[in-house]
């Protein structure tokens, strides 16, 4: 064990090892927020794509539906659109999925480090506003497909 000089306040010496092992605990305990924070950015990249993926579906399923049928046939442009905004809920959900799977694993493992010392674990893990966002779009995009079928609700 090395062991640094005394201080000239003649505090007692801190030894270079624990110093060492705190300050790689510490870097472990925010790598584990940048893994969280980067779960949150790919889910956020899947949000954008569903939305963009429902809102075009949904403005193909009325807007072609509606225009010249001579030149488009409402029944295919209702049926593409209806695809579109399946695709994104679909998406959507598997997206949601994955990542609530994935912070489970890694909640699992910063809290088997914490019991075996390895890290602090002294900050918690804040709901995702991401995860809250992502599900109040799949509750638009079920009730915007609702809405398709049955041609019922505020979006008709």
């Amino acid at each position: 064990m090395v062991v640094r000089p005394p201080t000239p306040s003649g505090s007692t010496p801190i030894a270079a090892e624990e110093i060492s092992v705190e300050l790689s605990s510490r870097r472990t305990g925010m790598s584990f927020q940048r893994t969280r924070l980067s779960a949150d950015r790919t889910l956020m990249s899947v949000l954008r794509t569903s939305l963009s993926l429902i809102s075009f579906g949904f403005t193909i399923f009325q807007f072609l539906g509606r225009v010249s049928p001579e030149t488009i046939p409402a029944g295919s442009a209702r049926r593409f659109g209806f695809s579109l905004v399946l695709l994104g809920v679909l998406m959507l959900v598997l997206g949601i999925v994955y990542h609530v799977r994935f912070m489970t694993g890694l909640r699992d493992l910063r809290q088997e480090m914490a019991a075996e010392g390895l890290i602090h674990a002294s900050s918690k893990f804040p709901a995702s506003m991401t995860l809250l966002t992502a599900l109040a779009l799949l509750a638009l995009g079920l009730a915007a497909v609702v809405s398709m079928v049955f041609r019922v609700g505020p979006f008709v």
